[in-house]
């Protein structure tokens, strides 16, 4: 398990990181969202032992992960940007990374290579953006790392490659073999792929949780009544984005379905449901819960 306790990383009188702590149990794919700025890439770089924080620390099982190489050969960071040297081949790479990682699998490159059909002997410089982060992602798993820090691996993939990347990266996590955090700016990049979520906005943490729990407690309702209904008539429900267009009436409420459904059927509406909102949704109506301007996020909206 990673335990992140209470880190705050500042740059002379930047804040990056401000007190944030968050757990990633074992077999979880994590999805780190936050906006441009947010501090995701100084905690990923603080997670895998790269930096240190002002205050607080990082625990890999009870032990940290600074300047301690055992830890950290458990560990792969991928980062944004490739620092391949370009006229290195993946062989090359591969080569590499064998005398640094134990761990290296040939089995597993060779699998991996069969699945990206990347040229391995072709010169990394001429490799598109996209085949760059291929060949990152086929020899960081080839490492049979425990635990993969993505920092945005989806960008620059097509729609194909990153729904391969996805299901290997799934694959790994249901045979037991690593624990992914995965960062993106993206949040419909991660709906369907993590199980628990964290949102960073402007250095503090603002949300945390397992992608069910979240989705089971909100709702939209969408109803027609016979009758002008107001939040004020419904005042056992705690109502955000209310809206009437002609006469059909929509809002967004938390609480458990059998108690939305009672209190809503009390008005003898002609006709109600109840619809499962988008992650995008559910963010913001949490953040207008704890008083953030939403519209000056940038979140994958």
């Amino acid at each position: 398990m990673i335990q992140v306790n209470s880190v705050t990383k500042k740059y002379d009188n930047f804040v990056s990181l401000d007190n944030v702590s968050f757990n990633v149990k074992d077999g979880s794919i994590f999805g780190l969202i936050g906006s441009n700025g947010s501090g995701k890439s100084t905690l990923l770089r603080i997670m895998c032992g790269v930096f240190a924080p002002n205050v607080g620390e990082v625990l890999y099982d009870g032990a940290p992960v600074y300047e301690n190489e055992a830890i950290k050969r458990g560990i792969v960071y991928l980062s944004d940007e490739s620092f391949f040297k370009p006229h290195s081949t993946v062989n090359d790479i591969r080569a590499l990374y064998k005398t640094i990682w134990p761990t290296f699998s040939d089995e597993k490159f060779h699998k991996l290579h069969d699945a990206f059909g990347l040229d391995i002997n072709t010169k990394i410089g001429k490799f598109s953006k996209g085949m760059q982060k291929q060949a990152a992602v086929l020899l960081s798993l080839a490492v049979c790392p425990r635990y993969l820090l993505c920092d945005e691996t989806f960008d620059g993939l097509d729609p194909v490659m990153r729904k391969l990347v996805k299901t290997i990266i799934a694959d790994e996590v249901a045979a037991g073999n690593i624990t992914p955090v995965i960062a993106s700016h993206n949040l419909s990049e991660l709906e369907d792929f993590c199980d628990h979520i964290a949102l960073l906005h402007k250095s503090d943490l603002v949300i945390e949780a397992d992608l069910d729990d979240i989705k089971l407690g909100i709702h939209r309702v969408q109803a027609v009544f016979n009758e002008d209904i107001t939040p004020e008539a419904l005042p056992e429900l705690e109502i955000s984005g209310f809206e009437r267009r002609g006469r059909l009436t929509s809002f967004i409420v938390k609480g458990s379905d059998d108690m939305i459904a009672r209190i809503i059927s009390e008005k003898s509406p002609v006709y109600f449901e109840l619809l499962p909102l988008s992650l995008d949704e559910i963010f913001i109506c949490e953040m207008e819960g704890k008083g953030y301007d939403f519209t000056k996020l940038d979140i994958g909206r």
